[in-house]
C-alpha cells in the first residue's frame, strides 16, 4: 500500500496579506480563471502513483471539500482522496496536520508514504524521482537559505541527518559541527513504518504543538544503522507564500506542458549510510 499525505490545513495568511476578506482564499485551489490550474490539482496529478491520498484541511475546509467534490476532480482521483479535517489548524503548528494524516494512514497498514506540504511546487521529473526511490528520502533545493523563510537540514559530524527552523522567523543558530547545510524541500519520503509510527506517537505524547519537524526528525533518529537515506534535489521548486509565487508557478506549468519531461534519476541521487561511515566520511558531492 503506497500512501499521500498533503497537508493544507494553514490559513495562508501571506497569501491573503493585504486583501479583503472577500478576496482571501485558500492558496491550494486559488485559480486565476482555470481551476485545473491550481496547486492541489498539479499536486494530485504528481500523486497517481498512491493507493490513497490523504488531505488534511482546516482553513476555509468547506471550500476544499467542495472542490474535492467537483467535476474538476477526476472520479479516478477522488475514489482514492481521503479528506481529514484540522480541527487546531489556528492554534497548533504544522506538526497536528502531519500527526493526524499519519494517524489515517497508518489505519491502512501501508508499505511507504510520501508527504509533501501542500504549497510547494516542483517539476514531474523530480517529484517521481522521490516517489520511485527505495530508500528514505529527504529532499533539497537550491534556494537560498534566509533564516527568516527557510527549513534547513545539516549533516552532523557522526554522519547523522538534523533540522533546523525558527518558527518566530528569526536568526538561525547551529551550535555544532556539521558537513553541509541544505535547504529543505518540503517532501519526504518515509519507508520504516515501525519508525515512522514510534515518532509519531512520540508526537502525541510530547510536542503535539510542534511543526511537522517534530516528526521527521523523531523518524530519523529511530532508523536503524542499515537503513538508507537518499537525498534528492527539486528542481524549479517553489514555496507558494505569496499570489505572485502562484503566478510565477502557474507559467512553470505552462512550461512543463510545451515539452518532454525528462528523467532526473540518475542525476540527483545521493547516498549516505545513517551510521554515518559514508563515503568520504559522510561527505555528500552535490
Amino acid at each position: 500500500m503506497r500512501i499521500a499525505i498533503i497537508t493544507a490545513a494553514g490559513v495562508s495568511g501571506r497569501f491573503n496579506e493585504g486583501y479583503s476578506e472577500a478576496d482571501c482564499a485558500l492558496k491550494m485551489i486559488y485559480s486565476e480563471g482555470d481551476e485545473h490550474e491550481t496547486l492541489l490539482y498539479h499536486l494530485l496529478e504528481k500523486c497517481d502513483f498512491a493507493d490513497r491520498i490523504i488531505i488534511v484541511g482546516g482553513y476555509r475546509y468547506e471550500e476544499l471539500q467542495a472542490y474535492i467534490a467537483s467535476p474538476v476532480i477526476p472520479d479516478e482521483w477522488r475514489e482514492r482522496i481521503r479528506l481529514i479535517f484540522n480541527k487546531h489548524y489556528e492554534d497548533l503548528n504544522s506538526g497536528y496536520s502531519l500527526y493526524k494524516g499519519l494517524e489515517k494512514a497508518f489505519s491502512y497498514n501501508p508499505d511507504e508514504i510520501v508527504f509533501v506540504e501542500g504549497d510547494v511546487d516542483t517539476d514531474p521529473a523530480s517529484f517521481e524521482a522521490v516517489v520511485e526511490s527505495d530508500a528514505t528520502v529527504l529532499t533539497y533545493c537550491r534556494e537560498p537559505i534566509y533564516s527568516e523563510k527557510a527549513v534547513v537540514f545539516y549533516q552532523r559530524d557522526d554522519g547523522e541527518y538534523h533540522y533546523a527552523f525558527n518558527a518566530d522567523h528569526g536568526m538561525l543558530k547551529i551550535e555544532e559541527p556539521f558537513w553541509c547545510i541544505l535547504n529543505s524541500a518540503q517532501m519526504w519520503k518515509f519507508r520504516d513504518m515501525d519508525a515512522l509510527a514510534a515518532a509519531n506517537d512520540d508526537f502525541r505524547e510530547n510536542y503535539y504543538d510542534e511543526t511537522n519537524l517534530l516528526i521527521v526528525q523523531g523518524y530519523l533518529d529511530r532508523l536503524p544503522e542499515e537503513e538508507r537515506i537518499v537525498l534528492r534535489e527539486l528542481r524549479n521548486w517553489t514555496n507558494c507564500n505569496t499570489r505572485k509565487d502562484w503566478r510565477r508557478i502557474r507559467q512553470a506549468w505552462a512550461e512543463d506542458e510545451g515539452g518532454p519531461v525528462l528523467s532526473c534519476i540518475d542525476e540527483t541521487e545521493h547516498y549516505s549510510k545513517h551510521s554515518g561511515d559514508a563515503d568520504s566520511d559522510g561527505v555528500i558531492d552535490i
